[in-house]
């Protein structure tokens, strides 16, 4: 399933594209997570071109078995195109059902504190529940360590609110929290 989405330009911020990756954004992927604040709280080290390779490669098979569906998040252009990487955010199927998705991004550090990634998860969240709700979509949850402030925040304004708590686990080092959207 190949999937675009279009978010519109707000008064105070631009358009965005989620786009399915492609293989020219192999250096933006490296650079993302060679960003420490994205590091952090990754557990996959990604150093070379191949890193990133492999990496486009799981998105790439993830969209084609239908398991998970990752777009890139990029400023919309006034043609209908787009630009500058912004983010990362995508969905997952955690269970052999589809009645509870996770979902799960990254910002790139030029693009923080601008509103990309609560915008981009809405019109994620959005797109889920209405292209899988035939399939039994009831739920979304979003899950990062404790400490994530970031995401935190990200989860609140998108209406995620926090469900649970979960005891550290590796290769996660700190307990996390689930936040959770409901269909309806």
């Amino acid at each position: 399933m190949t999937v675009t989405l279009r978010v519109e330009a707000t008064a105070t911020a631009g358009g965005l594209v989620l786009r399915p990756w492609l293989p020219d954004d192999a250096q933006a992927v490296i650079e993302a997570y060679s960003d420490p604040d994205i590091a952090r709280w990754t557990t996959s080290p990604m150093k070379s071109s191949e890193d990133a390779l492999r990496w486009l490669e799981r998105q790439w098979e993830g969209r084609e078995t239908g398991r998970q569906f990752s777009f890139a998040v990029c400023e919309a252009q006034p043609d209908g195109g787009y630009g500058k990487l912004l983010c990362d955010i995508s969905l997952r199927w955690n269970d052999d059902g589809r009645e509870i998705g996770e979902v799960g991004y990254w910002t790139l550090a030029h693009a923080r504190g601008q509103g990309v990634a609560p915008r981009a998860l809405e019109a994620l969240s959005t797109w889920a529940f209405d292209a899988f709700a035939g399939d039994g979509l009831r739920r979304l949850q979003l899950i990062h360590q404790i400490d994530n402030l970031a995401s935190c925040r990200v989860a609140e304004k998108t209406g995620y609110r926090l469900d649970r708590i979960l005891p550290a686990y590796p290769p996660y080092p700190r307990d996390g929290h689930v936040h959770v959207r409901d269909a309806g």
